[in-house]
Order: structure tokens, then sequence, then C-alpha cells
């Protein structure tokens, strides 16, 4: 599933992993790089990378936070664009990998998943 989505996403200069600091900022408007760490269990450091990355791209506006030494980062208005147009691409492509299995069965397969995270944090 991951490589269809960085297929996906790479027309856009994106990947999965750079999608999930979007797909974080979408969700929560803005967000420090602290929180965004914190979410995913990945180090400062490689959100830090990720971000960088998105403001290049143009996708990502930073800010100084309530403490300097943490900055307050958002989507920026293309970033917003970009975010919607791949979310309508991913919706079709999680539509087509599902096509055929109950919605019990989904929703039993999300039920363990969850429970698998849990477990292992």
């Amino acid at each position: 599933m991951i490589q269809a989505l960085n297929q996906l996403l790479h027309p856009y200069e994106l990947s999965y992993s750079l999608w999930q600091v979007m797909f974080y900022l979408h969700e929560h408007e803005q967000a420090s790089l602290v929180e965004i760490s914190a979410y995913y269990g990945i180090e400062k450091p490689g959100i830090t990378r990720r971000v960088q990355r998105l403001e290049e791209l143009g996708y990502l506006t930073s800010a100084p936070g309530n403490d300097r030494r943490e900055k307050s980062i958002a989507l920026t208005a293309e970033g917003q664009r970009i975010y919607s147009e791949c979310r309508q691409q991913i919706t079709a492509l999680e539509r087509r990998a599902t096509a055929g299995i109950a919605t019990e069965q989904l929703e039993q397969t999300v039920t363990v998943f969850q429970q698998l995270l849990g477990n292992l944090k």
C-alpha cells in the first residue's frame, strides 16, 4: 500500500513520509515539530527533515511558536490545494484496495490493528 501511495504522490514530489506531515497538519491546522514527532513516534530530526523539504516545495510555512526554541508549522494555500488533490486520489486508491471486502470485515481489521498498535506502544 505504501508503494502504491508513493507512486500516487510522486508527481507532487511527495512520499508517504512527507504525506504524513501534511495529513497531520490538515487535521490539526498547525503544530510544532514535537507534536508531530510524538504523534508518529518518530525522532524530531526525522520530522525536521520532512518539514524542511515541504517548506522547499512551498507546501508549509513556519513561524516562531510560544517558545522561541520551537516553531509552529502549517500548510500554505498551495499545500492545502495539493493536500486536497492527493486526498481525492488516495480515497480512490483506498476504495479500490478494499473493494469486495465487507464493511464488518474492514471494521474488524481496523480494530485488530488498533489493538496491535496499542500493544506495541
